[in-house]
C-alpha cells in the first residue's frame, strides 16, 4: 500500500482528436511502464475499432510510477457521444489534465469537459499540445483559454506529446497541483466500481477505486447495490499489464476479479465492501445516462436470437451507456429495441457486436422517443415508430430539443447558419470567441441532428467546426408516421416520425431506393410511401414477362390478344396468390445510414 500523500489520480480530458492517447503514450514512455520493444501508438488503446478509426471508445486506467510517486492515469474518449465514459473516470479522480491542440485552440468538447470537471470540483492543470506544429499560436490560444474558461494564461504548460517536449514538466505540475486523495485506512472497506468488462476463462473484471479501507485479495465481499457475496480471486493493478498486488489501500485505483459470472452483479456504480465489517451505506453511483437515439437491432439468422441477447448482456456491462428490450417486427422477426447516447455510439455499438461476438445484424433507421398525448388525454411515451397510435386518437406530439453548441471559424458562419435553420432550428447565442472564432448556440429538435447533422457539419466547414450537444426537454411539433406499403402490406421496419413538411422527401427518397434493390417478382410490386390512408410517393418493380405471342406470325390481332388476356389473367392470379419477400441485404442498403 502507499501512503496517500504519494498519490495523485488524474484524467486526461479533450476535444477529440487533440493528443489525449499520444500524451498518454508520452507518460507512458517517462515512467518506464512500457518496454521500448513493446511500445506502439495509442498504446492504451486496445481495442482495433478505436485503432482503426483513431478515437478512444473506452476509458483506460494504467499505474505509474514517477519520483517516488504513484500516479494513477485514465485516458478517457473525447466525442460527445461517450461522455458518459468520461463522467464516469472523473468520479475516481481528484484532477484532470485538459489538453487543447495549439494549431485549433478550445473546441465544443473542451469546453463541456472541462465544465464536466468543474461539477466534480477536480482541480485542472491545462496545456496547449502540438507546439511543434508550424501553424501552432500557443500565445493566443492561451489567452483564448484564459478569456473562456478564466484558467491564468502564464500557468498554462506548452507541450509536444508527438516529441515529448515539455511532458516532463507536465508530470512536475500535476505532483504539485493536483492534491492527493482522502480516505481512511483503518475504515471499513468502500470500493467504486467505475468500469467492468466480461472475460471468457475469468469472468467479470472490474476497475476499482477504493474510497476508504482496504481491498485484499483472498477476502470475502458484498457487492451492496446487487447483494452478492464473492471472493476476491485477484486484487492487482495495470501497470499497464495486469499486475497481482496483495492490497490496495484507500485513493488507489486497481482492478478485481471475484469469479463473478453473472454480468448483473458488478455493473458500474456498484460499491464494494467487506461482508464481515460492512461499511454503513454505499457510496454515490452513477447517475444513469439516458438514451437519445433508438432503433431495432435483428439477426440475420432467426435462430442467432439468443445469442444476440447473451452478447448484449455482456457488451452492456462494458458499456452501461446503452438499453435494450425485446421486441418483434413482422417483417423482421425477434429482435431487440435498442437506446443509444447518439448517431457514433450506436455504430461502434453494433459493430462491437458483430466483431467480437460474430454476429449479423440489421439495425433499422434511427428514430428518436417522443411523447404522444392521446385524446383522452393520456400521454404515452413512443421510440418506434410501429407504437404511434392511430392519427385519430392523437392530440399532440412533443419531440426532444437539444441545445447545440458549435464552435467554428468565423468564415463559416453563413453556411451553418443555413444548415440549422434548414433542419428547424432557432438561434440562441452568437459570441465570438476572438476576432476569428465564434461559438453559435441554437435549439433544435433532437430528430433533426441524428440522421446527417454532424456529417454536413463537417463538411460544410471542411472539418473546422466541432459540435457538443444537451438535451433541453420537449416541444410540441407536427409530426406525422410514413408508412412504407410493399404490394400494400405495410413494413414496420421501414416506418419513420418525420415533421409534415418534410414527408414527402423522405417518403420519395426510400420509394425510390426500395425500387432499385427489390427484386422482381412473376407479378408487378407496387412500392408506396403513405400518411395514413393518403398516398406520397408510389414505384413499381415491373413483372417479369415472357413474350407469349413470339410464336405468332401474320394472321388476326384477336389471336394475339387472346393469348394476351390469358397471360393477364394468370399474373392476376399469381399476384392474389404470391407474397412479396424482401431480401434481408435489401433491408440493410434501404437502412444504411450513411446515404
Amino acid at each position: 500500500m502507499t501512503e496517500l500523500s504519494r498519490i495523485r489520480n488524474l484524467s486526461i480530458i479533450a476535444h477529440i482528436d487533440h493528443g489525449k492517447s499520444t500524451l498518454a503514450d508520452r507518460i507512458l514512455e517517462i515512467c518506464g511502464a512500457v518496454d521500448r520493444r513493446e511500445m506502439r501508438d495509442q498504446y492504451l488503446d486496445s481495442m482495433d475499432l478505436e485503432r482503426e478509426r483513431g478515437i478512444t471508445i473506452k476509458l483506460q486506467s494504467v499505474r505509474l510510477d514517477y519520483r517516488e510517486h504513484v500516479i494513477n492515469l485514465i485516458d478517457t474518449p473525447g466525442h460527445v457521444d461517450f461522455g458518459y465514459e468520461v463522467s464516469r473516470s472523473l468520479a475516481a479522480c481528484e484532477g484532470v489534465v485538459l489538453v487543447v491542440d495549439a494549431s485549433q485552440g478550445i473546441e465544443a468538447q473542451t469546453l463541456a469537459n472541462c465544465y464536466l470537471a468543474l461539477e466534480h470540483d477536480l482541480e485542472i492543470v491545462a496545456c496547449l499540445n502540438k507546439i511543434d506544429l508550424p501553424a501552432a499560436d500557443p500565445d493566443r490560444y492561451a489567452g483564448e483559454i484564459e478569456q473562456v474558461l478564466g484558467l491564468p494564461a502564464e500557468d498554462i504548460l506548452r507541450i509536444s506529446a508527438k516529441t515529448g517536449d515539455g511532458v516532463e514538466a507536465l508530470l512536475d505540475a500535476v505532483l504539485e497541483r493536483i492534491p492527493p486523495p482522502q480516505g481512511d485506512p483503518t475504515a471499513p472497506l468502500q470500493g467504486l466500481i467505475f468500469d467492468s468488462h466480461f472475460d471468457q476463462y475469468r469472468g467479470v473484471i472490474s476497475s476499482i477505486r477504493v474510497v476508504n479501507g482496504t481491498l485484499k485479495t483472498g477476502s470475502r465481499l458484498r457487492f451492496m447495490q446487487a447483494g452478492a457475496v464473492h471472493d476476491a480471486d485477484e486484487v492487482g493493478a495495470r501497470r499497464p499489464a495486469p499486475t497481482p498486488m496483495a492490497a490496495l489501500g484507500p485513493g488507489e485505483v486497481g482492478y478485481l476479479i471475484a469469479g463473478i459470472k453473472d454480468v448483473g452483479e458488478a455493473r458500474s456504480g456498484e460499491t464494494v465492501t467487506d461482508s464481515a465489517r460492512p461499511a454503513d451505506a454505499p457510496l454515490e453511483g452513477y447517475r444513469e445516462p439516458k438514451p437519445m437515439v433508438f432503433c431495432g437491432l435483428y439477426p440475420v439468422e432467426g435462430d442467432e436470437f439468443e445469442d444476440l441477447r447473451e452478447s448484449l448482456e455482456k457488451l452492456r456491462l462494458n458499456d452501461s451507456s446503452f438499453t435494450y428490450e425485446a421486441e418483434t417486427s413482422g417483417a423482421l422477426g425477434f429482435g431487440f429495441r435498442c437506446g443509444f447516447l447518439g448517431l457514433l455510439h450506436m455504430e461502434i455499438v453494433r459493430e462491437r457486436l458483430e466483431r467480437e461476438y460474430d454476429l449479423n445484424l440489421i439495425a433499422t433507421a434511427p428514430s428518436v422517443e417522443y411523447r404522444v398525448i392521446r385524446t383522452d388525454g393520456v400521454e404515452v411515451q413512443v421510440d418506434n415508430p410501429a407504437d404511434l397510435p392511430e392519427p385519430a386518437k392523437i392530440d399532440q406530439i412533443l419531440e426532444p430539443y437539444l441545445q447545440v453548441s458549435i464552435i467554428t471559424p468565423a468564415t463559416y458562419t453563413g453556411t451553418l447558419m443555413d444548415l440549422c435553420q434548414s433542419r428547424r432550428g432557432e438561434m440562441t447565442k452568437m459570441e465570438y470567441l476572438s476576432p476569428e472564432r465564434l461559438d453559435l448556440r441554437y435549439r433544435m429538435p433532437l430528430g433533426e441532428v441524428v440522421m446527417d447533422f454532424f456529417d454536413q457539419l463537417k463538411s460544410r466547414t471542411q472539418g473546422y467546426a466541432s459540435l457538443d450537444y444537451e438535451p433541453v426537454g420537449y416541444a410540441p411539433a407536427n409530426l406525422v408516421k410514413v408508412d412504407i406499403l410493399i404490394a400494400g402490406e405495410p413494413v414496420d421496419a421501414f416506418s419513420a416520425i418525420v415533421h409534415r413538411d418534410k414527408a414527402y422527401e423522405y417518403g420519395k427518397k426510400l420509394v425510390d431506393k426500395l425500387r432499385e434493390l427489390i427484386p422482381r417478382q412473376q407479378f408487378d410490386v407496387p412500392i408506396q410511401a403513405a400518411i395514413g390512408s393518403k398516398i406520397l410517393s408510389r414505384q413499381t418493380v415491373k413483372a417479369y414477362r415472357k413474350d407469349v405471342t413470339a410464336k405468332l406470325y401474320g394472321g388476326d390481332i384477336s389471336r394475339k390478344r387472346k393469348l394476351l388476356e390469358k397471360q393477364k389473367e394468370g399474373k392476376k392470379r399469381m399476384k392474389n396468390l404470391g407474397r412479396v419477400e424482401v431480401p434481408s441485404d435489401a433491408f440493410i442498403s434501404a437502412l444504411r445510414l450513411d446515404d
